[in-house]
């Protein structure tokens, strides 16, 4: 683990021992607020049923709104934009503690979980994308950038074990309200240091990459014409209008769609485990285990995260990705089967071990295979599809627990490893190097080489 160790320790330089510190504590919110609003609204409302309209509010607003938002830190630059989505997020999950605190009615409450769903800064997939480009800029390696990327994806899986646990000890000894609150000081405060931080100055906003440096650009598709084709100007073209946003929006790989639909697939997992092990803790008459059996998969999600910077460069993203489908499927099956409390905690922590790998190798294809001025939106894609996926795996298994059991929960996981499975070995992801997507450093981020 010496190299390993030492490439971590290079991941800590690209932007400073504060970067890590500010982007975990921003991110922490987003795994706050979700279990959160379910406690206070439930509580406030006394209705299950108004707790998951909210819940559900939340899910949907922040899946539809990620993109968004990385696509204008793509165009406009992660400074701006994150500055004013915190900001925003922490207006919002203000006013909805306050709403659920004055007893207001469901519809109002779900149209603020909505807004604060959108307003999500995205600050896990940005700081990916600012380390990958940090990494790029330092000529970094394939070894490094993948370290990176299991750094980011183990401050993600910390993230999501400590936010629920910080909620039901603040749900113990105060009440759920002060757990958003927190969340929504942290929003301004440490949302605010990251967008910030020295760094943000690493990413150009696309219309900035695509200026002309010392001689003009030509836009992706004149500079594929063919070469029979005439060299003078695009008659189509007005004059004196640079080519901006039409290049960076230019040729998603279709293969791209295959990894977004994979990592749903991933929420949909999640989703499906959380609802089995709910169920079955309640079953077994310990239903306050449910969240600690959560967090131990996650505990195990995270070092298995961090364990991914010993494998070997050799071995390709399109062989990790696939034998981390093979691995969700052998280590899900046994959650069939499972009928005691220390089953289910060895099986879910052994799942764990999977969950990481799988996460990390996406975003690191996607890295590779997307164009680079649509870098942030797509690892926005990727975070929202996981919540997206997740939301309604949970209303559907949810309702197959309930009514046939924790183990028809488990088998929607099941199913769900599978169809990743299908995916890994159905889409064609070629491994590239970096280079084949990426300017080289220093290089105008508009050409191609």
């Amino acid at each position: 683990m010496t190299a390993a160790t030492a490439a971590f320790r290079r991941v800590l330089t690209l932007g400073g021992p504060l970067l890590p510190v500010v982007s975990f504590l921003g991110r922490l919110p987003t795994a706050m607020c979700q279990f959160g609003s379910l406690l206070l609204v439930a509580e406030t409302s006394g209705s299950l049923a108004t707790a998951g309209l909210v819940g559900g509010a939340l899910a949907a607003g922040q899946t539809a709104g990620g993109p968004l938002l990385g696509r204008l830190a793509d165009r406009h630059g992660q400074r701006p934009v994150v500055l004013a989505a915190c900001w925003f997020d922490a207006l919002a999950v203000t006013a909805l503690v306050l709403a659920a605190l004055a007893r207001t009615g469901a519809l109002p409450l779900a149209l603020i979980a909505l807004l604060a769903g959108a307003g999500v800064p995205q600050i896990g997939p940005l700081a990916r994308t600012r380390l990958v480009a940090l990494a790029r800029r330092a000529r970094a390696d394939d070894r490094l950038v993948h370290t990176a990327l299991s750094f980011e994806g183990t401050l993600d899986e910390v993230s999501f074990v400590l936010g629920p646990a910080l909620v039901g000890l603040s749900a113990t000894v105060a009440h759920p309200a002060v757990a958003l609150a927190l969340a929504a000081l942290l929003l301004a405060v440490c949302g605010s240091a990251f967008a910030l931080h020295p760094t943000a100055a690493a990413l150009r906003p696309t219309g900035e990459a695509l200026r002309p440096t010392g001689e003009a650009l030509r836009p992706t598709g004149e500079a594929l014409r063919p070469t029979g084709a005439g060299s003078g100007p695009d008659p189509d073209r007005p004059r004196g209008r640079r080519p901006a946003a039409r290049s960076a929006r230019a040729r998603m790989p279709r293969a791209v769609h295959a990894m977004r639909a994979s990592m749903a697939l991933q929420g949909a997992l999640f989703g499906a485990c959380q609802s089995g092990i709910t169920a079955l803790t309640a079953d077994l008459h310990r239903p306050a285990q449910a969240g600690l059996v959560y967090a131990a998969m996650g505990v195990m999600s995270a070092v298995a995260g961090l364990s991914l910077a010993a494998v070997p460069a050799r071995i390709g993203l399109p062989v990790r990705w696939r034998a981390a489908a093979v691995a969700l499927i052998a280590l899900s099956v046994p959650l069939l089967f499972v009928r005691s409390l220390g089953a289910l905690y060895l099986a879910v922590v052994v799942l764990g071990a999977a969950f990481a790998p799988h996460l990390i190798t996406l975003f690191g294809l996607t890295e590779r295979l997307v164009p680079a001025g649509r870098l942030a939106e797509s690892m926005a894609f990727l975070t929202s599809a996981v919540v997206g996926g997740q939301a309604l795996s949970l209303a559907a298994s949810g309702r197959l627990a309930e009514a046939h059991g924790p183990s028809a929960a488990f088998a929607v996981a099941v199913g769900a490893a599978v169809l990743i499975l299908g995916l890994a070995l159905t889409t064609r992801a070629t491994d590239r190097p970096a280079a084949a997507v990426r300017p080289a450093a220093g290089a105008p981020a508009g050409s191609v080489r």
